[in-house]
């Protein structure tokens, strides 16, 4: 009994707490059922049916009235019930709580990510990608153009020789003159001194600034990147370059640039300092194809692309044919085995107990 009386003096104080919390929170319920009365328009009056208290007041009174006639059981019937009504409640309320936290979460991480490093490029489908496909060297050499005319005034391919183009883009004879028209610092000569010459189809192309310095200087202190490898070096490099290329526009609403920079979304950060260079027109093409924005950032995209895999033909090329031997070699490996031992296996052993 002290137990009992002990549990009703602990439980008794949060129990009144609740209960009036409760009744003032739902002025509808009340501690026994209501019957409402509507008078009708005869003068008759019309009962309708009562309104149940909600099941946590009910409880609650219930415990109530068990402590005072002593039969209260030191709260464990009115916790159980309590916990029983409110947890469902809880629970769902704490679920949901997080997935909506989730998901804001999940936003903002996806925000950052596409700040720090830039909106994803689309897949597009470039004609060489193919196990069995090549390069569209007629793309090559307009490639090479927009390159020469627009690129190289601040970019450089140090790992790119004039000789590479050759049966690539370009004749040896065609090689030999865009080499000359190039002026190459050589040396040092018989006095020690440095000097100029035309260029040899065995010179690299030529970096436009003689050092990064100097370049930085000229591009407002950003340093533009050489492109021999850039298709290789930047992730999803083939498609990141073609969106940069073509991915100029106005900063949306809310989004400021500072003066000398531009607003690309697929450059990391979305603010970069080489302007938009390619425009509708900017190049000739020596074959008459027509020389819109998205033609020559295809085509210089396919140039870069051989520019840094420029084996990737011969290597498809040498697979295949290493396929085809290792499958011959393999039905010829498999028809020995079975010439081979198919005697063996065929062969019937007589034991001749009597001799």
């Amino acid at each position: 009994m002290g137990g009992v009386g002990g549990g009703v003096k602990s439980v008794a104080p949060a129990l009144s707490r609740l209960t009036a919390l409760l009744l003032q929170k739902r002025s509808c319920a009340s501690s026994t059922a209501t019957t409402t009365t509507t008078t009708t328009s005869g003068g008759g009056s019309r009962s309708t049916s009562p309104v149940a208290p909600p099941p946590l007041v009910v409880v609650l009174q219930s415990a109530q009235q068990q402590k005072q006639g002593g039969t209260f059981n030191g709260g464990e019937e009115a916790v159980a019930a309590v916990e029983s009504v409110g947890s469902k409640g809880l629970r769902a309320l704490a679920l949901l709580g997080a997935g909506v936290t989730g998901m804001f979460g999940l936003a903002g991480l996806a925000y950052a990510d596409e700040a720090e490093h830039g909106l994803s490029a689309p897949d597009y489908p470039w004609p060489h990608n193919g196990i069995l496909s090549s390069y569209d060297h007629a793309s090559i050499r307009r490639g090479h153009q927009v390159f020469q005319q627009v690129c190289a005034a601040c970019h450089s391919a140090s790992l790119v020789a004039y000789r590479d183009l050759i049966g690539v883009a370009y004749t040896e004879d065609e090689v030999k003159v865009l080499a000359s028209e190039v002026e190459v610092q050589d040396g040092p000569n018989d006095e020690g001194e440095m000097y100029s010459r035309p260029g040899k189809p065995s010179d690299h192309f030529q970096n436009p600034y003689p050092n990064e310095a100097a370049a930085r200087f000229a591009n407002g202190g950003a340093y533009p990147p050489d492109l021999s490898l850039i298709t290789k070096a930047r992730h999803n490099g083939q498609n990141y370059v073609f969106a940069l290329l073509t991915g100029y526009r106005e900063p949306p609403t809310g989004v400021s640039v500072r003066e000398g920079l531009h607003y690309n979304p697929y450059f990391p950060g979305g603010a970069i300092a080489m302007p938009k260079m390619l425009t509708d027109g900017g190049v000739e093409y020596d074959d008459g194809t027509v020389a819109t924005e998205s033609q020559m950032a295809k085509d210089v995209v396919s140039f870069l692309s051989w520019a840094a895999e420029p084996e990737m033909d011969e290597r498809k090329l040498a697979g295949f044919k290493w396929i085809l031997v290792f499958t011959l070699a393999l039905f010829s490996a498999g028809y020995y085995k079975r010439w081979k031992w198919s005697p063996i296996k065929s062969r019937k052993l007589v034991l001749d107990v009597i001799n």
